[in-house]
């Protein structure tokens, strides 16, 4: 089972940048896909951005095109959400999730359900 660490959350203004980082450990698939989710009160969690292993495939959220840039170190244990122009409607707890890597030759990586294993979150506040 992977172990996922995020990091990186905090308190913003509009037009602001942050990075979140996820450590991902004890992945065991020889192939996989990393990606970020989000979830705010009362709302479904929504996916944000996914990436393959050797970051030759990426996908991203309508809402984050643009503006949210996925990548990985070249050791593969570290994912990175680069995010800028934050927007207050991006406040949400933000996920790290691994699954194998047919999930992101596709849309299916949208879909929560198709993840195996998550992180507890890490929470990002955008203020106006």
């Amino acid at each position: 089972q992977v172990r996922l660490v995020e990091s990186g959350g905090g308190s913003v203004q509009a037009g602001g940048s942050l990075r979140l980082s996820c450590a991902a450990s004890a992945y065991s698939a020889s192939r996989w896909c990393l990606g970020w989710f989000r979830q705010s009160p009362g709302k479904e969690r929504e996916g944000v951005a996914a990436i393959s292993e050797g970051g030759n495939i990426s996908h991203y959220g309508d809402s984050v095109k643009g503006r949210f840039t996925i990548s990985q170190d070249s050791a593969k244990t570290m994912v990175y959400l680069q995010m800028n122009n934050l927007r207050p409607e991006d406040t949400a707890k933000y996920f790290c999730a691994a699954v194998g890597a047919l999930v992101c030759w596709s849309s299916d990586w949208l879909d929560e359900r198709r993840w195996n294993d998550w992180g507890l979150g890490t929470q990002v506040t955008v203020s106006q």
